[in-house]
């Protein structure tokens, strides 16, 4: 039994007094879980984006913000495979609530750092960073890809999205807001990165409001897994199998390209030809585009059409437009500063005036499309199984190959590498994703609602205390 299991498990038999209409605004709904889930991302890794999305971590040597993603990547690599596991043995809140608590640090050493100028503290908080960041997102993955009803996944990945970005959005508006008259290219205040920290702590606290899956009562009746806790062995075995499963390997392509275009877009087009204050407000539209952008493709995945197969087909294929136009408009840009030099001074909002429009609207693109990009590959993620169990490993597989390639990318841009090279790698990656994942839903994807990987773990109601099935239409906390 895992270590958490004895301290949840009373919670799991605990018997509520009080009787509990099945709406979706119960604690215990997915609902409000996928929400409070949500809102821990938000706090979290949704300012961790904003302050990447400065550029170098805020600092205007961007060497010290690559050399501590690129240390964050290498554990994120080797404990987002993990990860899955780790949550399968601890469960949602204690994974949660280690993974979170390292986003304060990592807040904290760019604090330090703009008085000090110690690298070795900023490079050592990524690392620690990188193994918080690979339990949160494992344990993340897990809960938004089982916790929902299976024909309405789309919906809720595209709800935890908009949620989650909506904390870059507000990140965006801090250093906005902070450094507004310091319109010369400068490392942001000291403010910033403790505004930050406010809210990482406040989302690290967040967690302990997580349910486990077993507690977790869908609108139906069903429980959202009747996954029973694991052990060592298990998850060791079932980790190392990922690596020969077939429908992993083919969403590694995607995986890799799902963060190697962030170094891109946030140092070398956001970082790179904009002031520092006209960052800030370019990372509140890159966040709010993905808000948008996860809405979209949410819906249609959900609602489009009747087969859940012909919806992914479809929207890998709208996807794939999309990107390809974006990429395109990428290049007329990069084509103007080959050299990584931008001509002429770095662009305002409010001083350059047309010149600012074409680089921001591709900026706000690349919002849109990151979010539509990955809400496709967790969506194909969650109709492969209905387990929690089972899409921890899957989702902690994902994050891991992800985080890898952000580790290279990173490491790339440190040495400088040409960023019309940058610009094609990130395109061609993503095109060579396309065709796989419509390989995948082909092959794995079924238009019923159990999954490839056999019958649902999912509890039918009969088999609950308190169903309808029972006699009772209420469900237990």
């Amino acid at each position: 039994m895992g270590l958490r299991s004895k301290e949840e498990g009373k919670e799991e038999e605990e018997e509520e007094g009080s009787s509990l209409s099945l709406g979706p605004y119960r604690y215990n709904s997915p609902f409000v879980q996928v929400c409070l889930i949500g809102l821990v991302c938000f706090c979290c890794p949704g300012m961790f984006n904003a302050l990447s999305g400065m550029g170098g971590g805020g600092q205007i040597d961007h060497k010290v913000g690559n050399n501590a993603n690129t240390a964050l990547y290498t554990t994120f690599a080797v404990f987002g495979v993990l990860g899955g596991g780790i949550y399968n043995l601890l469960g949602p809140r204690l994974t949660l609530l280690a993974g979170c608590s390292t986003y304060v640090l990592y807040a904290g050493s760019f604090l330090s750092y703009n008085h000090n100028q110690g690298q070795a503290f900023v490079v050592t908080a990524g690392a620690i960073l990188g193994i918080g960041a690979g339990l949160l997102w494992a344990g993340q993955g897990a809960i938004m890809t089982s916790y929902p009803p299976p024909h309405r996944k789309g919906s809720y990945i595209s709800l935890f999205w908009a949620i989650f970005n909506l904390g870059g959005v507000i990140g965006g508006l801090i250093p906005f807001i902070l450094n507004y008259h310091r319109e010369k290219a400068a490392s942001v205040n000291d403010g910033t990165y403790i505004a930050f920290m406010c809210f990482m702590a406040a989302g690290t606290a967040l967690t302990l409001t997580i349910l486990p899956p077993a507690r977790v009562v869908r609108d139906d009746g069903t429980r959202a897994t009747s996954m029973t806790y694991s052990n060592v062995v298990t998850e060791s075995w079932e980790i190392l199998k990922l690596f020969v499963n077939w429908k992993m390997l083919l969403i590694v392509p995607a995986a890799w390209a799902s963060n190697f275009f962030y170094t891109y877009q946030f140092n070398n087009v956001n970082g790179l030809i904009f002031t520092l204050r006209t960052k800030g407000l370019n990372n509140v539209f890159y966040w709010g585009a993905q808000m948008l952008g996860s809405f979209g493709i949410g819906y249609f995945l959900d609602f489009s059409f009747k087969s859940r197969r012909m919806r992914g087909l479809v929207g890998i294929g709208a996807v794939a437009l999309l990107g390809t136009a974006i990429w395109a408009g990428g290049l007329a840009n990069q084509l103007r500063y080959k050299d990584g030099n931008w001509k002429g001074d770095p662009l305002d909002f409010k001083d350059s005036r047309g010149r600012f429009a074409g680089p921001f609207v591709l900026y706000f693109s690349y919002g849109l499309l990151d979010a539509m990009f990955q809400s496709l590959c967790y969506w194909v993620i969650g109709a492969l199984a209905d387990d929690s169990e089972t899409l921890s490993r899957y989702s902690g597989f994902y994050k891991g190959v992800q985080s890898a390639g952000a580790a290279v990318a990173w490491q790339l841009d440190n040495h400088k590498k040409q960023l019309l090279s940058q610009l094609i790698v990130n395109w061609s990656l993503t095109t060579v994703s396309y065709p796989l994942l419509a390989v995948l839903v082909l092959l794995a994807v079924k238009d019923e609602n159990n999954a490839e990987d056999g019958d649902s773990k999912m509890p039918k109601p009969s088999a609950l205390p308190g169903s309808v099935d029972d006699g009772d239409a209420r469900g237990k906390n």
